[in-house]
C-alpha cells in the first residue's frame, strides 16, 4: 500500500476547494428565474435600487471565476518557473562533480 505523500494531498484539497467553489456557483446560478421575476415586480412598480443592487451581484458573479482562473494560472506559472529554476541548478550541479 503506498503512501500518499503531503504534496498530492495539498493538491487534492486544492481540487476539493476548487470544485466546492464551482458547486456553489452553480447553486448561486439557479436562483436567476426568481430574481428576474422580482427584478421586473419591482421596476414595474418604479424602485430601481433592487435592480441595481442585482446588476452588481451579476457582474460580480461573472468575473469572480475569470478571476479564480487567472489567480491559478499566475500562481502554477510562477510554481513551474521556481520549479524549472531548481531543476536547472541542479542539473549544472551534477555536471560538475566528477
Amino acid at each position: 500500500m503506498e503512501i500518499v505523500s503531503n504534496r498530492r494531498m495539498k493538491n487534492l484539497g486544492r481540487l476539493g476547494l476548487f470544485v466546492g467553489l464551482w458547486m456553489m456557483s452553480m447553486m448561486a446560478n439557479a436562483q436567476c428565474a426568481m430574481c428576474r421575476t422580482q427584478v421586473v415586480n419591482n421596476v414595474s412598480h418604479g424602485e430601481t435600487s433592487l435592480a441595481a443592487g442585482l446588476n452588481f451581484g451579476i457582474a460580480y458573479l461573472f468575473v469572480t471565476p475569470y478571476l479564480m482562473v487567472g489567480v491559478l494560472a499566475f500562481l502554477w506559472f510562477r510554481y513551474s518557473r521556481v520549479n524549472e529554476r531548481k531543476e536547472s541548478l541542479a542539473s549544472r550541479l551534477r555536471r560538475q562533480v566528477p
